[in-house]
């Protein structure tokens, strides 16, 4: 960790979704009325909302983009044609953020000038593996780490130029290494790419994408711009990190229970962050989050469309006065893979085999429970994948029978769960709504209630378990009750 002196001023990240919109973001985030000066700030920006889906892949529906297709049709025309489309999208949002404007050209250039060299990168590489001592496999991973940079270079880029033209000295840091030899670490990078900068009189504009040994992308996945938040704010000792989205975190999904029943959060701690993040509804990534929680830098959660609302606290030590759910979560796709062999009665490393199986096959798992013959996992992942995983466990189990068993996982979560009263009345509500129950779990820890239902049952069981342990028998903070068509 850095030893210089704790700062004055924040780091922030502003969402893809939100980036789309840079009147709001101007307005609201960069340059709100009020601000007593434009600097001590530093912002991280993401690429804008489905541009890295063009150059990589869909994120929900898993149509590939440019990378997706380089990889499994190399020699087809396809991948160009797809970074076509990227490169028209690109050249489309530069129009929606500068209009006619001149700076609309330099950001065209921009955009063609990274793009040109990414093609001619992938086909020089596609020459390259045509002798037999070169494979085009080895050289994925990083074809993806570059296609990747691209979306977040541009939208850096452009937010740059945008607070310049309103009379701001904005700074564009590329933490890309677009032209670089070099193979730093992640903080190294960092560290030089800042070494220099004055926060009194710049206000650094840097790309949510840092090239770093290792690969942000492959070790962090899709939540690379909040590790860069995250390390950007412990390496230059901010005071605290701000991350804008498009939506508050909610005591609930609005779609679910209805937008007049959801409250902000108004203020909790990194593990609720951490049970969010385990269930797929990240606040923060948790490798972000546990940088920022190691270094004591408090993170706020705001909605980038309600600039007067202060949005989530999220602070190390907080814990609710009273006891409370804050949220109700979870995830309707999981598989429960239930593995009982009754000579697991007093014999230790089954779940360790079980364990080793699910890491090889690449699944996440999101719990677990057992008794003295049983161990169930709660996994997420690709049907045919956890069936054969299910397959080989049987057969390798001695005397074991293994099924696999769709649920849905449905969560009450908060900062002090420190009573019985929660989970007495959650089982009550389920009940009264005709929810079957197939599991519960409660941890000595009381930060999540986990009520394990039929995939079926999950939108009827969020709202029973929301009306009732959150809008009746939790007492709402200050300035917590949601005002806005927030989605969760």
């Amino acid at each position: 960790m850095s030893t210089r002196p704790q700062g004055i001023h924040s780091v922030e990240k502003i969402g893809g979704t939100s980036m789309t919109r840079p009147d709001a973001v101007l307005a609201n985030v960069l340059l709100p009325p009020g601000l007593e000066t434009p600097y001590q700030r530093i912002f991280v920006v993401s690429a804008y909302a489905g541009v890295t889906n063009l150059l990589l892949e869909d994120r929900r529906s898993g149509a590939p983009g440019a990378f997706a297709l380089f990889a499994t049709r190399p020699h087809a025309e396809d991948w160009r044609q797809a970074l076509d489309r990227a490169t028209e999208r690109m050249r489309e949002l530069n129009k929606v953020v500068f209009g006619d404007a001149t700076e609309c050209m330099a950001a065209d250039s921009f955009v063609t000038g990274r793009i040109d060299v990414a093609r001619r990168s992938l086909t020089s590489l596609l020459e390259l593996t045509r002798c037999g001592h070169f494979r085009l496999h080895d050289s994925l991973l990083t074809a993806r780490e570059m296609l990747s940079s691209l979306g977040e270079a541009h939208s850096a880029f452009n937010t740059a130029l945008l607070v310049r033209g309103a009379g701001v000295n904005g700074t564009f840091i590329d933490l890309t290494g677009w032209d670089q030899k070099d193979d730093p670490t992640l903080d190294d990078r960092i560290r030089k790419c800042f070494a220099e900068i004055d926060l009194a009189s710049e206000l650094p504009i840097v790309t949510g994408y840092t090239r770093a040994r290792g690969g942000l992308l492959r070790r962090y996945a899709r939540g690379y711009s909040e590790v860069t938040l995250s390390r950007v704010a412990v390496l230059t000792r901010a005071r605290e990190a701000v991350i804008h989205k498009e939506y508050h975190l909610s005591s609930a999904d609005p779609r679910l229970v209805g937008a007049e029943n959801v409250r902000t959060v108004g203020r909790t701690n990194y593990d609720v962050a951490d049970q969010l993040a385990n269930l797929g509804m990240e606040a923060i990534h948790p490798k972000a989050a546990a940088g920022l929680r190691r270094a004591d830098i408090p993170l706020k959660v705001r909605n980038t469309f309600e600039p007067d609302n202060p949005g989530t606290l999220i602070c190390s030590e907080y814990a609710a006065a009273e006891p409370g759910v804050e949220i109700v979560t979870g995830r309707d796709d999981v598989l429960a893979i239930e593995v009982f062999a009754q000579d697991m009665v007093d014999a230790a490393g089954w779940d360790a085999r079980i364990v080793r199986e699910l890491d090889e096959h690449g699944l996440a798992f999101v719990g677990k429970d057992g008794n003295a013959n049983t161990i169930t996992h709660y996994v997420v992942g690709d049907r045919a994948v956890i069936d054969t995983v299910a397959e080989h466990l049987g057969g390798t189990i001695p005397n074991s029978t293994v099924q696999v068993h769709p649920v849905a996982i449905v969560s009450a979560i908060g900062s002090n769960l420190g009573t019985s009263e929660f989970l007495l009345a959650g089982l009550a509500s389920l009940e009264k709504a005709s929810v079957r129950l197939l599991a519960i779990q409660q941890a000595i820890r009381q930060v999540e209630l986990r009520f394990i239902v039929r995939q079926a049952d999950y939108a009827t069981a969020v709202r029973a378990l929301h009306a009732r342990l959150v809008q009746e028998l939790s007492k709402p903070e200050p300035r917590q009750v949601l005002r806005s068509r927030a989605a969760a």
